[in-house]
């Protein structure tokens, strides 16, 4: 599934997530939060970061805390 959402991401996770390049498939766990009191937009608050081309291992980035 493809799909494009306003994302938030802190600290070492936001740095990984900016590192990615445009077009590259990656996961993303964490949830799903109104944007502000009066947006009801949907953004995806980011815990977890895996990238999915081009990493044999599969390594999982993920927030500490």
């Amino acid at each position: 599934m493809e799909v494009e959402i306003a994302v938030v991401a802190l600290g070492e996770t936001a740095r990984w997530l900016q590192a990615a390049p445009l077009g590259g498939t990656v996961k993303l766990t964490g949830f799903l939060a109104a944007k502000s009191r009066n947006s009801k937009a949907p953004v995806l608050h980011v815990n977890t970061l895996e990238f999915l081309e081009g990493n044999e291992n599969g390594s999982i980035l993920q927030e500490e805390g």
